[in-house]
């Protein structure tokens, strides 16, 4: 029953399309209809979406609530859904944030307001089928159809630079995807090659041999294609410059999807795609990725507390952070692994609340420059509240979402590499100094500008709109076993499968041997 169902979340913001424009038709001389009608189609796509997690089974690493049907049968394209461990999650974020997101933009709009709702509900749809996608040819498709709502997001309702920022984003992204395609057709063709039968289904691909004898052999070129493809989306340190001019240029709606969920698409495309299907590949260069990783760590940090447009600083923590999250999918052990899917959730929902809390100091000051105000707790106290929320939650502070994740993290890298793990917490220890120092700023001192005095606080709608994330912020926070024991059969399968004995064909090749004859051996494997 619920396979058919992963077709209706995927399509369902779609049916939001014709009420928006109905409603738009018939109520010319208000948006309020129109409006009502995508929150609703999108309150309703979370509520649909709920059932995914209720009746997700425990202790199965597989696909569920799979859908299949033939498309392209002479390609091997089929039309292929599933869900794991992995995607549930970031299924349940996209649903989760996505009315948030639809409630905040209600009065920051001030133009094409029935194109942004389309806008919104195909992006919806967008995001979700490339989290639900098993075959390479429907995922690519989905893939690519974020990109042009989330250009147009930019490019329209962007600030003045936003031209600049949208084609950049563009740029950025089609240069990866179009590597990525060239790798997908490698694969296909290696398929029909090996196996006989042509097929573009994720799962066979998983079966595949593919040479590697060094980063210029098939299997590391195809590497290195799907790599530039999602490091550029999530993104990864150098290839990260297109995010802060995206990020500041977007409207606030922009920002949130962008820093939410988009750029989860580049995780995500680590764990379902790159590790699985390039071992060797990704063993041989685990020490540069690791540093590249480790390097934006630090860096986003180190640019950040240099930010004086609060946007922007938010911005840069989200290199840090994402930074972060690929250290702990790289270690290849269940904590890292899991504390990364984690942090990928916990940075959706803390990053979201920050931008949502900048545009609302937006639209009442039309400034982000920090120097502009001081002291606006005294005027807004809901708003402090909630600010300091989303900081702390931020930073990692204990029994919030944030500490769960950071701490599963550290730990997985602790126990590869202690000295990565010192370098991370570092990471941590700077995002909170320019984390707390911007809140300082910012809510805090002498109330002196005249403008910042009569700033009116938070009304019933903006409470509306970060109560969830706030509520998540504890709920991820004080128990996240109902999270983490769904993730673990999915994390414990792809290392075991894919990693397990090649790490210990490296670390003790002559045990290794051993085992492989049939002789007792002690040989270490990663921890589970």
């Amino acid at each position: 029953m619920l396979g058919g169902s992963l077709t209706i979340i995927t399509f369902f913001p779609l049916v939001g399309i014709p009420l928006v424009v109905a409603l738009s038709l018939l109520y010319k001389d208000s948006e309020e209809p129109m409006k009502i009608g995508a929150l609703v189609v999108s309150v309703i796509e979370f509520l649909i979406s709920i059932p995914l997690f209720t009746n997700f089974e425990l202790g199965y690493a597989g696909m569920q609530f799979e859908v299949k049907a033939p498309w392209i049968e002479s390609l091997g394209v089929s039309y292929h859904l599933g869900i794991d461990g992995i995607s549930l999650f970031l299924v349940l974020l996209t649903t989760f944030i996505m009315p948030i997101t639809i409630l905040s933009a209600w009065n920051a709009i001030h133009r094409g307001m029935r194109e942004f709702l389309i806008l919104m509900l195909v992006l919806e749809t967008a995001l979700i089928g490339t989290f639900l996608a098993l075959d390479m040819i429907l995922f690519f498709i989905f893939w690519e159809a974020v990109l042009i709502p989330m250009y147009f997001l930019i490019g329209i309702w962007g600030a003045d630079r936003r031209i600049y920022a949208a084609i950049k984003f563009f740029i950025y992204t089609a240069f990866g995807s179009a590597l990525m395609l060239i790798a997908i057709f490698y694969l296909y063709i290696l398929h029909l090659d090996q196996f006989g039968v042509s097929s573009m289904d994720v799962m066979d691909f998983y079966k595949l041999n593919i040479p590697y004898l060094g980063i210029l052999s098939p299997q590391g070129l195809a590497f290195l294609a799907f790599f530039l493809a999602f490091a550029i989306k999530v993104p990864m340190f150098p290839l990260h410059t297109w995010l802060p001019d995206a990020h500041v240029e977007a409207p606030t709606a922009g920002s949130v999807i962008l820093a939410g969920i988009l750029l989860k698409m580049g995780t995500y495309g680590f764990l379902r795609f790159l590790l699985p299907l390039f071992p060797e590949a990704t063993l041989d260069l685990l020490p540069i990725l690791s540093v590249i990783a480790i390097t934006g760590v630090i860096y986003g940090a180190m640019v950040a507390f240099a930010q004086s447009d609060l946007k922007k600083l938010v911005a840069y923590s989200s290199v840090s952070h994402l930074g972060l999250v690929m250290l702990g999918i790289l270690v290849l052990n269940l904590q890292g692994i899991q504390g990364g899917i984690y942090q990928m959730l916990n940075h959706g929902i803390s990053t979201g609340a920050l931008f949502l809390i900048v545009g609302m100091i937006y639209e009442r000051r039309h400034t982000k420059l920090m120097a502009e105000f001081g002291g606006i707790s005294k005027v807004m106290p809901i708003f402090a509240a909630f600010f300091m929320l989303a900081t702390l939650s931020s930073i990692g502070l204990p029994l919030l979402n944030g500490f769960v994740g950071e701490f599963l993290i550290l730990l997985g890298v602790f126990k590869s590499n202690y000295i990565y793990s010192a370098l991370g917490a570092t990471g941590l220890i700077l995002g909170a100094v320019y984390m707390l120092w911007a809140y300082q700023r910012v809510m805090f001192g002498p109330l002196d500008k005249p403008e910042n005095k009569f700033l009116r606080d938070l009304s019933v709608r903006e409470i509306m709109v970060l109560l969830p994330l706030a509520l998540m912020f504890f709920v991820m926070g004080l128990y996240p076993k109902p999270f983490l024991s769904r993730m673990e059969p999915t994390v414990n399968e792809l290392i075991k499968s894919k990693f397990e004995e090649r790490i210990a064909a490296r670390d003790y090749p002559a045990e290794h041997l051993n085992k492989k004859l049939g002789h007792p051996d002690k040989t270490r494997l990663l921890d589970k």
